[in-house]
């Protein structure tokens, strides 16, 4: 028990060595970066900094895999060049029943990293697009989303509405000619409103110099028009959906990926590529463990043994390619081309019998 416990400690600390020396770097370049992209802007050193500060969680999150496998990486080598490793072993230790500790530390870094590192990182994620948007078209600005503008669909009692707008506020809660396009199942549209400007409100957006059309059977939708000098029209639509729908799901805090996938299903939308990226953020302590798993099948042997140099490298590219089969896995789960539990836990799964698979070879024969 005491030697599973300071294996762990020791684990435990090289990681956040790891961790720790990524995250001054990546600051630093990105704070450098931040600068160059904002040089038209005019921003400050502290302007710089704070951008950087709440960009670099993310990027350093994403690379989390590979922080594993160079933190197991150099435990192993260290116990090894210090023969603990040998004397390990001769107190009847195998390389498997010697790797359940730092599976389990592994398993607590994956579970948190997944229950409180995620929300942080797609909070300070948010939080950078703000204020990159800001620094790029100033208070108060109108932001053109796309050429033809911008699209929204809600759902509703009536159908899905289809919304176009030529502009909008940074938040999208504000449109500017807008038109609202309500279509009820197979029979087509059944109503729709221009407004030169529909204001999000609570359950409701709020439209002012409205123009109305029914179209019914045998009526004239023209004749029949209503104009209102305000107007309100029902909507499920919050200012954090529509914000969330412009960005990845990797913005969006795990927690609340479910019922944001179950409003994207209600309105008519694909959720696939947020429920793909959900799938595989639950899968992410089972891909940090295959990491470690890797990187101890390669470095779990004596100094002394020689080509250790061959080795790291065997581990560091062995923990790319499953890092690039991840992210493949998840491209196709995106595209429909293999079911989403396939596409979050098979890559993971297989790394970890691979790496299982090495690990016996190497140690028993």
């Amino acid at each position: 028990m005491t030697l599973s416990r300071y294996i762990a400690r020791r684990f435990a600390v090289t990681v956040l060595a790891v961790f720790a020396g990524f995250f001054v770097l990546l600051y630093l370049i990105d704070m450098i970066e931040e600068i160059r992209r904002f040089a038209d802007a005019d921003i400050g050193l502290a302007a710089a900094a704070e951008l950087a500060l709440l960009n670099t969680p993310q990027a350093v999150y994403r690379i989390l895999p590979m922080i594993l496998i160079l933190a197991s990486i150099a435990l192993f080598l260290a116990l090894a060049r210090s023969s603990e490793l040998v004397v390990i072993r001769a107190a009847g230790r195998s390389a498997l029943r010697m790797l359940v500790s730092p599976l389990i530390t592994t398993l607590l870094i994956g579970a948190f990293a997944v229950a409180a590192l995620n929300p942080i990182v797609a909070g300070t994620a948010k939080r950078y697009e703000t204020l990159a948007s800001r620094h790029r078209l100033g208070e108060g600005n109108v932001l053109s989303v796309s050429r033809d503008g911008l699209w929204l669909r809600q759902g509703g009692a009536e159908g899905q509405t289809v919304i176009h707008a030529a502009r909008s506020n940074p938040d999208g809660t504000v449109l500017y000619d807008a038109t609202f396009l309500t279509f009820a199942g197979p029979s087509g549209p059944v109503a729709r409103v221009e407004a030169a400007e529909a204001r999000l409100g609570e359950g409701a957006w709020r439209l002012t110099e409205a123009k109305e059309w029914r179209f019914t059977t045998g009526s004239n939708p023209e004749r029949e028009a209503e104009s209102h000098a305000t107007m309100e029209l029902p909507s499920d639509l919050t200012p954090d959906q529509i914000r969330d729908s412009f960005g990845t799901p990797s913005t969006i805090a795990i927690w609340d990926l479910p019922a944001f996938i179950a409003g994207l299903e209600r309105a008519g939308f694909s959720a696939r590529k947020h429920s793909v990226w959900f799938q595989m953020e639950l899968a992410l302590p089972l891909l940090l463990m295959a990491m470690v798993l890797v990187g101890a099948g390669f470095t779990m042997r004596h100094a002394r043994s020689g080509h250790t140099g061959v080795m790291v490298l065997l581990a560091i590219v062995s923990g790319f390619a499953i890092f690039l089969l991840r992210n493949f896995a998840q491209v196709l789960g995106e595209n429909g081309q293999i079911p989403v539990l396939l596409a979050a836990w098979s890559p993971p799964v297989a790394a970890i019998l691979l790496s299982l698979t090495l690990l016996l070879h190497l140690e028993d024969g």
